[in-house]
């Protein structure tokens, strides 16, 4: 094959590493370009294309990811991922860590990860990598590899849930989700949601955020039930999709643009966490972007105006 072909058969596997390191589809997208460019300058060929091409785009992500902790930390409000609605990489063999590594809630674990850490777990534990392809690839010794894969493996342990719900169950729960959410249903809304259940949005100071997370059935049954009925009335839809392998939807005003992504975490039977990615960067992957801002004002305009 060509360099050309040989690459983009391997695209969809360097864009997933990238982005589970990076937690960002721009990112993701650059590092995997930069590793392109890197393997068109080389005059020689590698000896595996696939061993060569993983080690420059995990370093090119880790390098990234460093200097994006540091404009993380600057972050206005709580930081989520972008949300990505098709992972192009697919293996069979590790179809369950390929997507439980990809939904909001992983990618917000791994963020407790050190770069390396983080990149050492993704290669291991989510694609499989042998410890001596790990070790050629971050540039530590295999030893060394290994310690970083168990501390990885206690971090992201311990902030795991104990009980994971089905694929069948999750669906059918955020179905009875949306229905209670486009009648303002307060009621079934509760009987969905955990106790404990909290809601967060990411806006990051370029859009409407919540002040901060809203916790409880009871207090964000009622606030989504006083938004969202309000929404349609000035022509907001939403489309029911999969996010990062999670239940989720898409909202879109009158003109079919992004307002926002909503995705719900499923435990035990109960929606345990709502979280909204309305942060205009973090959308325009996804198609045009709304004005989040003209939207809500025209929201408070239809909310004074008498019915």
């Amino acid at each position: 094959m060509s360099k050309v072909e040989e690459f983009e058969e391997l695209r969809p596997l360097l864009f997933s590493i990238a982005y589970r390191i990076l937690g960002s589809v721009g990112e993701a997208e650059d590092a995997v370009q930069e590793t392109w460019l890197r393997f068109d300058g080389t005059a020689t060929r590698p000896t595996s294309t696939k061993a060569y091409l993983s080690t420059t785009v995990t370093r090119i992500a880790i390098d990234v990811l460093r200097s994006a902790r540091v404009r993380r930390e600057q972050y206005v409000g709580p930081w989520f991922p972008e949300p990505l609605l098709n992972d192009p990489y697919e293996d069979p063999a590790r179809a369950v860590e390929l997507a439980d590594s990809v939904s909001l809630a992983a990618l917000l674990l791994l963020e407790r990860l050190s770069p390396l850490e983080r990149a050492v777990f993704v290669l291991r534990e989510v694609f499989g990598f042998g410890f001596e392809e790990v070790a050629a690839a971050v540039g530590r010794t295999e030893a060394a590899c290994r310690q970083l894969v168990v501390r990885a493996r206690r971090h992201m342990r311990e902030g795991r849930p104990r009980f994971e719900a089905v694929r069948t169950e999750r669906e059918e729960l955020a179905s009875r989700f949306f229905d209670a959410l486009r009648e303002g249903d307060v009621a079934s809304l509760q009987d969905l949601l955990a106790a404990d259940v909290s809601m967060a949005g990411d806006g990051g100071g370029k859009a409407p955020q919540l002040a901060r997370a809203v916790v409880g059935a009871d207090n964000v049954a009622r606030l989504l039930a006083s938004v969202f009925p309000w929404m349609t009335r000035i022509d907001v839809t939403f489309e029911p999709h999969e996010i990062n392998g999670q239940p989720g939807a898409v909202f879109r005003d009158r003109e079919g643009r992004v307002v926002n992504v909503m995705v719900l975490d499923v435990l035990d039977g109960r929606i345990r966490a709502i979280r909204s990615v309305i942060n205009p960067d973090k959308l325009a992957h996804i198609g045009p972007v709304a004005d989040a801002w003209a939207l809500d004002r025209e929201l408070r305009r239809a909310r004074r105006r008498p019915n």
